[in-house]
Protein backbone atom coordinates (compact mmCIF):
# COMPACT_ATOMS: atom_id res chain seq x y z
CA UNK A 1 0.00 0.00 0.00
CA UNK A 2 2.88 2.14 -0.66
CA UNK A 3 2.72 4.25 2.98
CA UNK A 4 -0.77 4.58 2.78
CA UNK A 5 -2.47 6.21 5.97
CA UNK A 6 -5.17 3.63 7.24
CA UNK A 7 -7.86 4.88 10.00
CA UNK A 8 -9.63 2.05 11.74
CA UNK A 9 -11.70 2.25 14.55
CA UNK A 10 -11.88 -0.60 17.22
CA UNK A 11 -8.55 -1.85 16.32
CA UNK A 12 -7.40 -2.98 19.62
CA UNK A 13 -8.94 -6.69 19.93
CA UNK A 14 -10.47 -9.41 17.81
CA UNK A 15 -11.30 -8.58 14.25
CA UNK A 16 -10.00 -5.01 14.60
CA UNK A 17 -6.56 -6.01 15.64
CA UNK A 18 -6.20 -8.77 12.83
CA UNK A 19 -7.28 -6.01 10.22
CA UNK A 20 -4.93 -2.91 11.74
CA UNK A 21 -2.28 -5.82 11.91
CA UNK A 22 -3.40 -6.90 7.47
CA UNK A 23 -3.18 -3.47 6.67
CA UNK A 24 0.14 -2.79 8.28
CA UNK A 25 1.94 -5.98 6.77
CA UNK A 26 0.53 -4.50 3.58
CA UNK A 27 2.46 -1.40 3.85
CA UNK A 28 -0.08 1.09 4.92
CA UNK A 29 1.12 3.40 7.55
CA UNK A 30 -2.25 2.30 10.75
CA UNK A 31 -3.85 4.90 12.92
CA UNK A 32 -5.71 3.14 15.25
CA UNK A 33 -7.20 5.60 18.44
CA UNK A 34 -8.57 4.17 21.34
CA UNK A 35 -12.09 5.47 23.10
CA UNK A 36 -10.10 7.89 24.71
CA UNK A 37 -8.36 9.23 21.85
CA UNK A 38 -11.44 9.48 20.08
CA UNK A 39 -15.02 9.14 21.32
CA UNK A 40 -17.41 7.62 18.80
CA UNK A 41 -20.82 8.77 20.62
CA UNK A 42 -19.34 12.59 21.21
CA UNK A 43 -19.59 14.63 17.27
CA UNK A 44 -16.78 17.21 18.33
CA UNK A 45 -14.10 14.61 19.30
CA UNK A 46 -14.41 12.99 15.97
CA UNK A 47 -14.23 16.33 14.45
CA UNK A 48 -11.10 17.02 16.53
CA UNK A 49 -9.05 14.21 15.98
CA UNK A 50 -9.84 14.44 12.47
CA UNK A 51 -8.24 17.82 11.91
CA UNK A 52 -5.60 17.07 13.70
CA UNK A 53 -4.02 14.95 11.61
CA UNK A 54 -1.82 15.90 9.87
CA UNK A 55 -1.64 15.15 5.85
CA UNK A 56 -3.96 12.15 3.52
CA UNK A 57 -6.08 9.88 4.85
CA UNK A 58 -6.33 7.45 2.15
CA UNK A 59 -7.98 4.24 4.02
CA UNK A 60 -10.99 4.63 6.90
CA UNK A 61 -12.37 1.54 8.28
CA UNK A 62 -15.36 1.75 10.34
CA UNK A 63 -15.11 -1.46 12.91
CA UNK A 64 -15.87 -0.37 16.27
CA UNK A 65 -19.48 -1.03 17.41
CA UNK A 66 -21.58 -2.34 20.55
CA UNK A 67 -23.54 -5.25 20.46
CA UNK A 68 -26.17 -4.97 23.91
CA UNK A 69 -28.42 -8.07 23.35
CA UNK A 70 -31.90 -6.98 24.36
CA UNK A 71 -35.61 -7.83 23.07
CA UNK A 72 -38.53 -5.77 22.34
CA UNK A 73 -39.77 -5.54 25.97
CA UNK A 74 -36.15 -5.28 27.73
CA UNK A 75 -35.63 -2.04 25.45
CA UNK A 76 -34.50 1.46 26.85
CA UNK A 77 -34.38 5.13 25.49
CA UNK A 78 -30.63 5.06 26.97
CA UNK A 79 -29.64 1.56 25.21
CA UNK A 80 -31.50 2.64 22.12
CA UNK A 81 -29.35 6.05 21.55
CA UNK A 82 -26.26 4.06 22.71
CA UNK A 83 -26.30 1.16 19.73
CA UNK A 84 -27.60 3.94 17.11
CA UNK A 85 -25.02 6.52 18.30
CA UNK A 86 -21.75 4.14 18.50
CA UNK A 87 -22.99 1.80 15.61
CA UNK A 88 -24.61 4.38 13.26
CA UNK A 89 -24.07 8.10 13.88
CA UNK A 90 -20.37 7.92 14.89
CA UNK A 91 -19.35 5.83 11.97
CA UNK A 92 -21.34 8.14 9.76
CA UNK A 93 -19.58 11.52 11.17
CA UNK A 94 -16.36 9.85 10.89
CA UNK A 95 -16.41 8.59 7.63
CA UNK A 96 -18.01 12.27 6.51
CA UNK A 97 -14.76 14.28 8.45
CA UNK A 98 -12.08 11.37 6.43
CA UNK A 99 -13.97 11.56 3.25
CA UNK A 100 -13.43 15.65 3.13
CA UNK A 101 -10.16 14.42 3.69
CA UNK A 102 -10.10 12.33 0.73
CA UNK A 103 -11.59 14.33 -1.46
CA UNK A 104 -9.03 16.90 -1.74
CA UNK A 105 -6.38 14.18 -3.04
CA UNK A 106 -9.27 12.32 -5.22
CA UNK A 107 -8.08 9.10 -3.88
CA UNK A 108 -10.30 6.84 -1.04
CA UNK A 109 -11.50 3.11 0.38
CA UNK A 110 -13.74 3.13 2.95
CA UNK A 111 -14.75 0.03 4.37
CA UNK A 112 -16.80 -0.22 7.14
CA UNK A 113 -17.72 -3.76 9.08
CA UNK A 114 -21.24 -4.74 8.91
CA UNK A 115 -22.59 -8.25 9.96
CA UNK A 116 -25.16 -10.63 9.00
CA UNK A 117 -27.43 -9.97 10.72
CA UNK A 118 -28.10 -7.03 8.86
CA UNK A 119 -29.13 -9.85 6.08
CA UNK A 120 -30.60 -12.19 8.38
CA UNK A 121 -32.63 -12.04 11.81
CA UNK A 122 -31.92 -13.07 15.24
CA UNK A 123 -33.32 -12.72 18.59
CA UNK A 124 -33.15 -9.77 20.87
CA UNK A 125 -30.99 -8.42 18.07
CA UNK A 126 -33.72 -5.73 17.28
CA UNK A 127 -31.41 -2.37 17.45
CA UNK A 128 -28.02 -4.04 16.18
CA UNK A 129 -29.39 -5.20 12.98
CA UNK A 130 -31.25 -1.73 12.74
CA UNK A 131 -27.85 0.02 13.02
CA UNK A 132 -26.12 -2.43 10.63
CA UNK A 133 -28.90 -2.37 8.08
CA UNK A 134 -28.63 1.63 8.05
CA UNK A 135 -24.83 0.93 7.36
CA UNK A 136 -25.60 -0.99 4.74
CA UNK A 137 -27.86 1.79 3.26
CA UNK A 138 -24.42 4.08 3.97
CA UNK A 139 -22.33 2.24 2.48
CA UNK A 140 -24.21 1.78 -1.07
CA UNK A 141 -25.50 5.83 -0.88
CA UNK A 142 -22.10 6.93 -0.31
CA UNK A 143 -20.33 4.98 -3.01
CA UNK A 144 -22.56 6.64 -5.00
CA UNK A 145 -21.86 10.48 -3.85
CA UNK A 146 -18.09 9.73 -3.71
CA UNK A 147 -17.25 7.59 -6.99
CA UNK A 148 -16.41 11.38 -8.62
CA UNK A 149 -14.13 12.07 -6.18
CA UNK A 150 -11.98 8.60 -6.87
CA UNK A 151 -13.30 7.40 -3.40
CA UNK A 152 -14.77 3.80 -3.00
CA UNK A 153 -16.72 2.95 -0.56
CA UNK A 154 -17.70 -0.78 0.93
CA UNK A 155 -18.95 -2.95 3.67
CA UNK A 156 -18.30 -6.24 5.28
CA UNK A 157 -21.05 -8.46 6.69
CA UNK A 158 -18.85 -11.35 8.79
CA UNK A 159 -21.08 -14.27 10.25
CA UNK A 160 -19.54 -15.93 13.15
CA UNK A 161 -15.87 -15.11 14.07
CA UNK A 162 -13.70 -16.92 16.13
CA UNK A 163 -12.96 -14.28 18.44
CA UNK A 164 -12.50 -13.91 22.28
CA UNK A 165 -15.82 -11.99 22.16
CA UNK A 166 -17.94 -14.99 20.86
CA UNK A 167 -16.36 -17.60 22.86
CA UNK A 168 -17.05 -15.41 26.40
CA UNK A 169 -20.92 -15.47 25.16
CA UNK A 170 -21.00 -18.77 23.90
CA UNK A 171 -20.94 -22.66 25.36
CA UNK A 172 -18.81 -24.76 23.89
CA UNK A 173 -22.06 -26.69 22.98
CA UNK A 174 -23.41 -23.49 21.48
CA UNK A 175 -20.27 -23.29 19.85
CA UNK A 176 -20.77 -26.77 18.64
CA UNK A 177 -24.42 -25.72 17.25
CA UNK A 178 -23.67 -22.79 15.41
CA UNK A 179 -20.89 -24.66 13.42
CA UNK A 180 -23.08 -27.35 12.87
CA UNK A 181 -25.10 -24.45 10.80
CA UNK A 182 -22.76 -23.43 8.92
CA UNK A 183 -21.70 -24.94 5.60
CA UNK A 184 -18.15 -24.72 5.90
CA UNK A 185 -19.00 -26.16 9.89
CA UNK A 186 -16.44 -23.57 11.08
CA UNK A 187 -15.82 -20.08 12.63
CA UNK A 188 -14.27 -17.25 10.31
CA UNK A 189 -10.58 -16.66 11.67
CA UNK A 190 -10.21 -13.16 11.79
CA UNK A 191 -7.56 -12.98 9.33
CA UNK A 192 -9.89 -13.78 6.95
CA UNK A 193 -11.96 -10.53 7.52
CA UNK A 194 -8.72 -8.93 7.61
CA UNK A 195 -7.38 -10.18 4.23
CA UNK A 196 -10.80 -9.22 2.23
CA UNK A 197 -10.56 -5.40 3.84
CA UNK A 198 -6.76 -5.53 2.67
CA UNK A 199 -8.25 -5.86 -0.71
CA UNK A 200 -11.09 -3.50 -0.71
CA UNK A 201 -8.76 -0.86 0.97
CA UNK A 202 -6.28 -1.39 -1.86
CA UNK A 203 -5.24 0.03 -5.01
CA UNK A 204 -6.01 -3.22 -6.79
CA UNK A 205 -9.88 -3.13 -6.11
CA UNK A 206 -10.47 -0.18 -8.53
CA UNK A 207 -14.06 -1.01 -9.69
CA UNK A 208 -15.67 -2.22 -6.86
CA UNK A 209 -17.79 0.11 -4.83
CA UNK A 210 -21.32 0.11 -3.45
CA UNK A 211 -21.09 -3.38 -2.39
CA UNK A 212 -22.00 -5.45 1.04
CA UNK A 213 -19.92 -8.37 0.89
CA UNK A 214 -21.30 -11.50 3.36
CA UNK A 215 -18.16 -14.14 4.76
CA UNK A 216 -19.99 -16.15 6.56
CA UNK A 217 -18.95 -19.72 5.20
CA UNK A 218 -22.38 -19.86 3.19
CA UNK A 219 -24.54 -19.62 6.76
CA UNK A 220 -27.23 -17.23 5.19
CA UNK A 221 -27.61 -19.50 2.56
CA UNK A 222 -29.32 -22.23 4.43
Amino acid sequence: MNNRVALITGGSRGIGAAIAAALAAAGAVVLAPSRKDMDLSDPEAIKQYVSALPGPIDILVNNAGINNLAGLDELSPEGINDMLQLNLVGPLLLTQAVAHRMKQNAYGRIVTISSIWSVVAKERRVMYAAAKSALNGMTRTLALELAEHGILVNAIAPGYVDTELTRQNNSAAQLEQICANIPLQRLAQPHEIADMTVFLCSEKNAYMTGQVLVLDGGFVCK
